[in-house]
């Protein structure tokens, strides 16, 4: 009998982790659609030039996995360089490097043998980093004004798949990859007003379980260019 009391509460206190994770990584629900954009070509442009890149920058941040319940943490670094440069260091706590990956346009560049199920696709990782650069094989199929002044752009893949931005007052606040009706993968970014660029971003594959949360510590300006080689870790 005590035996069938303890499984009892163990199913019971399992059952309500499931729920309470299930529900944490449940997306907040969609603002409120007011009406079509006439020119959803216009808005597209308004916002990419918000968004694009003025300056080299360091970005120092924190990063922390959760890959289907294994947890891991650490520190990282990200070097990005006007037209569409971005270069991305993950360590942990020792030093030891976990992953680097450098985006070119939409080109991810990763090391020989480098995990690539962390980082978000090209147009995803753009977003992350608070900058609006959909991937070159989609189109533009339309866009809505929201409660609160936000826009909403949409893209579709030559596959049937959608990408959906979502900003407000010119600054990215989602992106969400939806199969059909389901949201497959999303990122969440806190812009900040001063400077425009993101103090917190998260990146979910929900279909693989998967979230990579990126904090931000620090922000430097760069008063020259990043050094070339440091755009292609593969070699």
């Amino acid at each position: 009998m005590h035996d069938r009391t303890c499984l009892l509460h163990f199913g019971r206190r399992a059952a309500l982790l499931a729920v309470t994770a299930l529900l944490a990584a449940c997306p907040p629900a969609p603002p409120a659609v007011i009406a079509p954009i006439p020119d959803a070509a216009g808005a597209a442009k308004a916002l990419q030039e918000d968004t694009e890149l003025q300056e080299p920058l360091r970005i120092d941040f924190t990063w922390q996995l959760n890959d289907g319940g294994q947890r891991v943490h650490g520190l990282g670094v990200a070097r990005v360089e006007p037209p569409y440069r971005a270069r991305l260091d993950l360590f942990l706590d020792n030093g030891e490097t976990v992953i680097s990956a450098a985006l070119v346009d939409q080109e991810l560049r990763l090391p020989p043998g480098a995990p690539e199920d962390i980082l978000p696709p090209p147009d995803m990782m753009w977003g992350a980093l608070g900058v609006f650069r959909p991937h070159q094989g989609t189109r533009l199929v339309g866009g809505d004004r929201l409660e609160g002044d936000g826009v909403r752009l949409t893209y579709a893949y030559d596959d049937g798949t959608r990408l959906q931005y979502e900003a407000v007052d010119g600054a990215l606040r989602s992106l969400e990859l939806l199969d059909g009706s389901y949201v497959v993968q999303r990122v969440d970014v806190s812009p900040e007003h001063k400077d425009g660029y993101p103090v917190a971003a998260t990146y979910r594959n929900l279909a693989d379980f998967r979230e990579l949360k990126l904090e931000r510590k620090s922000l430097q300006q760069q008063h020259e260019p990043f050094e070339p080689s440091i755009w292609d870790p593969r070699s």
